[in-house]
């Protein structure tokens, strides 16, 4: 049975407050190392169903890591990671994928001779049924598959706003541009939990403000649940729910934005006080 935590109860006037969040991942005591490297001391935290949960930190502190450990990348030493109440042991990517986790990358990750609509359609195969036999031949069941899935990356393409590259080879794409076809690729798995490493990394003020308008969208009109790691504390305040702090790979601060934001720990972290 899936953990529900109680974000609000009644009030004494007996008012009704909104209803229980259920926590779709729940991270417990994780620890990781690298030879006598430790990247993840001890870290709990839960991402709750619907909510924008960022990872914040100083570089080295352990986010992306912790983002590996969630899609099963890394195994950890210690702890354990529930994902819709099951516990997962060593699960590979594939299967992360595939149970609905999604991920971008910080450095983007797609096929450069490849056009816009072939990356984002790239993000269909695990929905994809027919077998080889039927995807040789093109005919029949194979044909009238990759017809429904060209329509939803068509629509996918629609909403982010990008017909206009949709046949160009990403290769020739500005940077701003690239992050957001490897978004649509992501989307295009219909993930239930969508990591995103660094999405607004090297773009400028317009191409973070049209990312954040995305973002906030597919939260809100497609329900997706968003993890993210971002530098940029003005878009992490303004977008997220709930905040987790990571510094020398030990978490230092939970909470919403404002409080995180006050937090003596954090203004340390990130100003350089000496530990």
């Amino acid at each position: 049975m899936n953990a529900i935590v109680s974000d609000k109860t009644l009030s004494p006037s007996g008012a009704q407050e909104p209803a229980e969040r259920e926590v779709l991942l729940r991270v417990d005591n994780v620890s990781l190392s690298f030879g006598g490297v430790k990247a993840i001391t001890d870290i709990s935290f839960d991402i709750q169903k619907g909510e924008i949960r960022a990872i914040i930190g100083p570089n080295g502190a352990g986010k992306t890591s912790m983002l590996n450990v969630i899609n099963g990348f890394y195994h950890p030493q210690e702890g354990t990671i529930t994902w819709q109440g099951q516990v997962r042991r060593k699960m590979k990517p594939y299967e992360a994928a595939s149970q609905g986790i999604a991920r971008t990358f910080q450095n983007v990750a797609l096929f450069k001779g490849m056009t816009t609509l072939d990356n984002i359609m790239s993000g269909r195969t695990l929905k994809m049924h027919k077998n080889f036999f039927w995807q040789l031949l093109w005919r029949g069941p194979a044909e009238r598959e990759e017809i429904e899935h060209r329509r939803k990356v068509e629509d996918i393409i629609d909403f982010l706003e990008i017909q206009a590259i949709r046949k160009t080879p990403v290769g020739r794409l500005p940077y701003g541009l690239q992050k957001r076809v490897e978004l649509g690729r992501a989307l295009a798995m219909e993930p239930d939990l969508l990591l995103l490493d660094e999405p607004m990394a090297g773009m400028n003020l317009e191409e973070k403000e049209d990312m954040s308008r995305f973002i906030i969208d597919v939260n809100q009109e497609f329900g997706t649940t968003i993890a993210l790691i971002e530098h940029d504390m003005g878009v992490v305040m303004d977008l997220s729910d709930r905040v987790v702090v990571l510094d020398y790979g030990k978490k230092i601060a939970d909470g919403p934005p404002e409080e995180v934001q006050a937090s003596q720990a954090v203004i340390d972290a990130y100003l350089g006080v000496s530990h």
